[in-house]
């Protein structure tokens, strides 16, 4: 059995265009705790990896339409996914063909018949040494604190143009002590999911990262920064509702308890979103950018529903020539 806890079992996608082996990898990985999704051609492996991203990926080398390598190559340059584990399945022995694919950032190469107890070892090996290394959250597979604070850095530190807009998901307490943690964790992922689309479709891409609960950042360009925020709003807002019952949905509140432990009625959930930038204010550090966020994100939270507010202010204290447009929820602090 695998060493997960409970609720957080491993994913896998394995892909393979036989369908004897594939039903025989299904079956060892599954018996041995590990959820499993299958594929049966590359282009099909390449869009449920990127539909919702596995813990680890099997593939076969020859497969119709795109093969191992070319789904390797694709994994690779999307920066939501190149540090997702992939071992490359083979009947072809040549040193090159493995070269090829480990220099193409496979992490393993097998050969086949595959030989099941081998696999597995190696499938817990490179998820155990992945996990040691690599920060990432647990439940949206998004990058950690520690990527999240390289890539501000990195930004600082080359002078580019930066915007961090950093997202919360207002009332989720209040939700998740009311339907519980299981549609908790389906609201996280599923925002999660939004924000990967809002991100990889702005142009160009920009990078998001998971802060941890129900908090999540996106790194971007000034110029990127008012439109997102506008989108991730809209986009929540208008599935927001599917996270409720019909009584809940009707009323467009929810009961639950406070701290103290009193019934209270709050809000359905919404979405926040504080904006720090340096396109009129010089940002130096990590921790300035942090400090700036939260209080951007408080204001937003303070606004009823929805909202984002982006910092307006000059290094003198002014505000900047384009102020807010109120009509947007766009509030300057």
């Amino acid at each position: 059995m695998t060493d997960e806890s409970p609720g957080q079992a491993t994913r896998i996608i394995v892909a393979d265009d036989e369908p004897d082996l594939l039903a025989l990898l299904k079956s060892a990985l599954a018996g041995e705790g590990f959820l499993v999704e299958t594929a049966c051609n590359g282009r099909e492996a390449i869009a449920a990896i990127r539909a919702n991203p596995p813990d680890i990926v099997v593939l076969d080398l020859s497969m119709p339409f795109m093969n191992g390598f070319e789904v390797c190559q694709a994994v690779r340059r999307d920066p939501l996914l190149e540090h997702l584990p992939i071992i490359i399945l083979s009947a072809t022995t040549g040193g090159p063909t493995k070269v090829e694919g480990l220099n193409l950032g496979a992490d393993d190469f097998i050969t086949k018949p595959v030989d099941m107890n081998e696999l597995l070892a190696r499938v817990r090996m490179i998820i155990r040494r992945t996990r040691q290394g690599l920060d990432a959250n647990p439940l949206s597979h998004l990058p950690g604190n520690v990527s999240i604070e390289r890539h501000i850095e990195e930004a600082l530190a080359d002078g580019r143009p930066l915007a961090v807009l950093y997202v919360d998901i207002n009332q989720f307490k209040a939700y998740n002590d009311a339907y519980g943690y299981d549609s908790g964790d389906h609201v996280i992922k599923t925002t999660s999911r939004l924000l990967i689309r809002v991100a990889t479709e702005s142009s160009p891409p920009c990078f998001i990262g998971h802060i941890g609960g129900d908090d999540f950042i996106l790194i971007a360009a000034p110029g990127q920064m008012e439109n997102l925020a506008r989108r991730i709003i809209s986009e929540f807002d208008a599935m927001s509702l599917e996270f409720y019952n019909e009584v809940d949905r009707a009323r467009r509140r929810i009961v639950s308890t406070d701290r103290r432990g009193q019934t209270k009625e709050y809000p359905l959930l919404s979405i926040a979103v504080g904006i720090c930038h340096n396109k009129h204010r010089k940002l130096t550090s990590y921790a300035q950018i942090s400090q700036y966020g939260a209080e951007l994100k408080k204001h937003a939270k303070s606004r009823e529903g929805s909202a984002f507010v982006v910092d307006r202010r000059r290094d003198d204290g002014t505000p900047a020539p384009d102020g807010p447009d109120d009509s947007s929820g766009d509030f300057a602090l």
